[in-house]
């Protein structure tokens, strides 16, 4: 077919010898490929976005912005990475989903050989060996821990209810020394209620571990801080609400995946904020939300905390329909009503109320029978440093442990099944000599 060459996007340092050398190899045909160099990392994804076919990437090993959600955006867009990098111990590309990886001493025959193995001329098709695909491929989440949601309107005490079901489940003993909180709210107060003086590491050290590379379980672990006097490990949060942009999607998957490979039970923390892309057509909002929609997805579990009232109950009702409305199975649901009266009767009435308002916007389904948590002490154990006070941890491990009987773990996710695509729905791409 004429017109066949690879066409390779290039990001470096600036005056990186070997970005030159690709230049001239390009420019003088020594090397039957196009060359489009590449100022930023926004560029390459806006090049990749833009339609037009391309066979790789050769990006600079060094470049702090070569991470984990980059490599995953340019297989998206079927191309393959090359990286360029003489410290590649220090960072595994290949498990990272780089074809190969290559010294900056960079030889024409050794980029050609490169791209003759992995990538593919423009305008061939690719086969898909599916025998070989990895589970980093298929998106797979193993299921390999339980995982429960805590959320909430403000100021209903769901983060510490978060806290008394990680007591309560590293109680139980099958689960002790394995349950984490993971404060994973935009505005982070878990530091806070446990009163840890640090403020690092967290969350954000989580997920830059996991940018370019995968940590072990051990170094997982080290990024926590253990509540002795409570049997669960602390994940903390954000240092400040706005730094929720420092959070890449892919890499914030992995960090979330290695938790799940770390702990058998994790506990989240979240914002009742689940808003996405497909709701409000922003993929900041999307990206915002990123923590929060991320544990409600795979959670086995959903608390939703409320308190007793008019005002309560309408914004416990507004978050259930949040949760039915991303997705979650109201079966998976537990509302928490937090200082509930003690009387058998006014527990009825708000179990009815909750039930009627909540119906509609459910779908017709139910949740699981709500939990009352009476009023207690909680206030001197958190100044205090100790355990929170019975019988707050006993019912909320109870109930987690009778919705997942019910409903069965989540297991595994795949990402969707492919779509087909209808002839001519797509449209066409025009190349630069006029041919389609």
């Amino acid at each position: 077919m004429a017109g066949e060459r690879y066409v390779v996007l290039g990001l470096a340092r600036p005056r990186a010898e070997w970005f030159r050398s690709v230049g001239r190899w390009s420019t003088s045909a020594a090397l039957p490929a196009e060359f489009l160099k590449c100022l930023s990392v926004e560029e390459v994804r806006a090049r990749l976005a833009g339609g037009r076919p391309c066979s790789a990437a050769l990006l600079d090993g060094s470049l702090p912005v070569v991470d984990r959600d980059l490599v995953r955006a340019v297989r998206e867009a079927g191309a393959v990475v090359l990286v360029v990098d003489d410290r590649a111990q220090r960072r595994d590309w290949l498990a990272l989903g780089a074809a190969a990886v290559l010294p900056s001493t960079l030889t024409r025959e050794a980029l050609l050989d490169a791209l003759a193995t992995h990538a593919s001329l423009v305008g061939l098709p690719a086969p898909v060996d599916l025998d070989a695909a990895t589970p980093a491929d298929l998106d797979v989440v193993p299921g390999s821990s339980m995982v429960a949601a805590v959320c909430g309107p403000g100021g209903t005490g769901a983060s510490t209810v978060a806290a008394a079901l990680c007591q309560g489940l590293a109680d139980d003993p099958d689960h002790r020394g394995g349950v984490l909180l993971a404060d994973l709210a935009r505005n982070a107060e878990q530091a806070m209620l446990h009163d840890v003086r640090d403020v690092v590491p967290g969350v954000q050290e989580l997920v830059e571990a996991h940018r370019s590379g995968r940590p072990t379980r051990h170094q997982v672990e080290a990024l926590t801080f253990h509540v002795v006097e409570r049997g669960y490990h602390l994940l903390l949060g954000l240092r400040r609400a706005r730094y929720w942009s420092t959070l890449r999607p892919v890499a914030f998957e992995a960090a979330f995946d290695s938790l799940r490979r770390t702990f058998p039970v994790v506990v989240c923390d979240v914002t009742a904020d689940f808003e996405g892309d497909d709701v409000g057509g922003s993929v900041d909002i999307e990206e915002r939300n990123l923590m929060a929609r991320t544990a409600a997805a795979g959670a086995d579990v959903v608390f939703a905390v409320g308190r007793p009232g008019v005002k309560g109950l309408h914004a416990l009702v507004r978050v259930l329909a949040d949760l039915s409305d991303f997705g979650v199975p109201p079966r998976r649901i537990v509302p928490v009503l937090n200082v509930a009266p003690r009387h058998p009767r006014g527990r009825a009435e708000l179990a009815a109320a909750l039930s009627d308002l909540s119906l509609p916007a459910l779908g017709g389904e139910t949740t699981a029978a709500p939990v009352f948590l009476p009023s207690r002490r909680v206030e001197e154990a958190l100044r205090d440093a100790v355990q929170l006070p019975a019988p707050l941890a006993p019912l909320l491990a109870g109930a987690f442990r009778a919705t997942v009987d019910r409903a069965g773990p989540v297991g595994a996710r795949r990402a969707p099944e492919p779509v087909p695509v209808a002839p001519g729905s797509l449209g066409s791409w025009t190349a630069v000599d006029g041919t389609s």
